[in-house]
């Protein structure tokens, strides 16, 4: 445009639609009156909270705290900025000369993952190149600043720490209109119509969240739970308060004697394991001959208030475990618990030692927390205060509400789960991407109020469940150590939510012989990666010495996809290879009552 004249820049720029401003404004003031209204009526039945509603996640406390000891060592605060102004006085004088035509190499670079600057633009433009180096900078003097905080106790060095990365990502020049290069680019080109169809996306998500902005990842209409994503052919053959239990086809003519059932967490919804028949682990094992059953817990309400940890075990593993066996006639079985399922199959298995109750012949932890000392950012959010706001919260409601939870778990990666739909959705104007993964995310599920208390307070908070004999369900002093199963660990390196360094210490408590195996990626990629993907690596150590970096040190890479392992970890147990002719849903002990997914996992925390 700078070869341009000014009548022609004026030209170039397209002005929006005078009748798609007019519409759009008509309906902002409508909506924007409803939303604030109904917000509004929502706080004053509410009432003010009391206490800490002011602070729900008591930040103010911590950083007064952080304040109070920078200020008590001035001199390296003040060195810190002296070099910050030093970096800050290069990148003017490397500014200087590119705008004179000269090359200036930068003074920072953000990390090649952060995607936040993919745009040529900001490196190729002096403007928006100083912008970028500024903002990293700053970045990096408010981080190192707070890091290096001297006498914090450690909860609240994480928690500061934590805040402050949340503060520094938000206000990234990649988030505003007039320092994002696309962004701007995009007004010209439609004439600000992108921002008016994002005050539209932005009015909606406030409407989806009732007056709280929920920010919508993907394209939700394009997903229909039983139709194009959880479509693995099978049948529910029983159900409870709690829980249905999905069994699913066979794909072979023979299968594994013994039968497969997956615990997956009730914090997600099981069909993370079924999402499509290409990454659909309950495709794939029943592929490989494994019966396979999954359990798809019920999306709480008030009702089920006071249904509890020993609930979950009775209603949940031990209820699946009686209708396995009257299904099938098989009274032995390979369990896999994933995350919060885990923690639920080792404090069972616990509960099985104890009354030789020897049904479980395998047990696999996909991605587990036993030992929760540390546990990884979600501390942050377990304190005292913010335990007590939490439950102040569930005790009105009777649980926890799914966004809440989610809202939780998206603060844990912001830069991929937040501000980037807030620049794809309300800045540049554009639908989400249709995505079977997000909308998975997206279809969040409560938390019984008894229940979430005892597992954030007992487990989170006072790391109970490692200790023996603290936890007592049903009579029973829970003990992981007298659980001596054969046992499978997958856990993955990038994993925000179960660090595998922490899950790396069940290896240490059970047992039982144990397999430990890593993964690459995250939470979810790092598990859901079937062989055909040809994606992530893995890795093997046959020892498992006290430390997870000696482990890692000791361990061999290979290409590719764990399943694999895992199938022939589960089928070299005694027995494990035996097979069965196929076992056809329904035609067992207990008749079908419906087809998979079944009717609990389509029931919405937004119902």
């Amino acid at each position: 445009m700078a070869d341009k004249t000014p009548l022609e820049q004026r030209q170039s720029f397209r002005m929006p639609d005078p009748t798609l401003v007019t519409r759009t404004m008509a309906e902002v003031a409508e909506r924007g009156q409803r939303i604030v209204t109904d917000f509004l009526k929502r706080q004053s039945e509410q009432g003010s909270g009391g206490g800490g509603a002011l602070d729900p996640l008591n930040i103010g406390g911590a950083f007064l705290e952080m304040t109070t000891r920078l200020m008590s060592d001035p001199a390296r605060l003040v060195q810190a900025q002296i070099g910050f102004w030093q970096d800050y006085l290069t990148l003017w004088q490397n500014t200087a000369r590119r705008m004179l035509g000269e090359p200036a190499a930068p003074v920072i670079n953000e990390d090649p993952r952060d995607r936040r600057f993919k745009d040529e633009a900001w490196r190729e433009n002096e403007v928006f190149d100083f912008i970028r180096q500024s903002y990293l900078l700053s970045a990096r003097f408010f981080q190192n600043v707070v890091s290096g905080t001297e006498g914090l106790d450690a909860k609240t060095a994480q928690k500061v720490d934590f805040y402050t990365r949340q503060f520094v990502d938000a206000m990234s020049p990649s988030n505003f209109l007039l320092t994002n290069p696309e962004v701007l680019r995009k007004t010209a080109e439609t004439g600000g119509e992108n921002l008016l169809k994002g005050l539209s996306h932005l009015l909606a998500d406030l409407e989806r969240g009732k007056g709280q902005l929920r920010i919508r990842m993907t394209d939700d209409s394009k997903f229909k739970v039983g139709e194009n994503i959880a479509v693995t052919p099978g049948k529910v053959i029983y159900q409870n308060d709690l829980m249905q239990l999905i069994q699913y086809n066979p794909t072979t003519e023979t299968v594994l004697k013994r039968p497969l059932v997956i615990f997956p967490p009730w914090i997600n919804k099981f069909y993370i394991l079924d999402l499509r028949p290409r990454n659909s682990f309950v495709r794939w094992a029943t592929e490989q001959g494994h019966t396979v059953f999954v359990v798809s817990w019920v999306n709480p309400d008030a009702t089920l208030a006071e249904k509890g940890f020993d609930d979950y075990m009775t209603e949940g593993v031990y209820a699946a475990l009686d209708a396995i066996e009257r299904a099938t006639g098989e009274r032995e079985v390979n369990a896999i618990g994933y995350c919060l399922g885990g923690t639920l199959l080792a404090t069972t298995l616990a509960h099985m030692a104890a009354k030789r109750d020897t049904r479980v012949t395998s047990a696999t932890f996909f991605v587990t927390m036993t030992d929760f000392e540390e546990a990884g950012e979600l501390s942050v959010f377990i304190d005292e205060e913010q335990l007590r706001a939490l439950e102040d919260k569930m005790q009105k409601r009777g649980f926890l509400e799914g966004a809440e939870m989610a809202t939780t778990f998206n603060m844990l990666r912001a830069n991929d789960l937040i501000w980037s739909f807030v620049v794809n959705n309300y800045l540049l104007g554009q639908e989400p991407f249709p995505f079977d993964l997000l909308y998975w995310n997206d279809d969040s599920t409560r938390m019984p109020a008894r229940m979430h208390s005892f597992y954030l307070r007992r487990m989170y908070q006072q790391n109970d469940l490692v200790k023996p004999g603290a936890i007592e369900l049903l009579g029973v002093k829970i003990d992981l150590r007298k659980i001596k199963v054969p046992s499978y660990f997958i856990s993955t390196r990038e994993d925000h939510i179960a660090p595998w360094k922490s899950t790396y210490r069940a290896t240490q408590i059970l047992s039982g012989p144990i397999r430990f195996v890593l993964a690459a990626s995250g939470h979810i990629a790092g598990v859901v990666n079937p062989p055909e993907s040809g994606k992530y690596s893995h890795w093997v150590n046959e020892a498992l010495p006290p430390e997870p970096e000696e482990w890692f040190r000791g361990a061999t890479e290979l290409a590719g996809s764990w399943w694999p392992d895992w199938h022939r970890w589960v089928t070299s147990h005694a027995g494990g290879a035996e097979r069965v002719p196929a076992r056809i849903p329904g035609s067992g002990g207990l008749p079908a009552l419906e087809d998979a997914p079944g009717s609990y996992v389509k029931v919405m925390a937004t119902d």
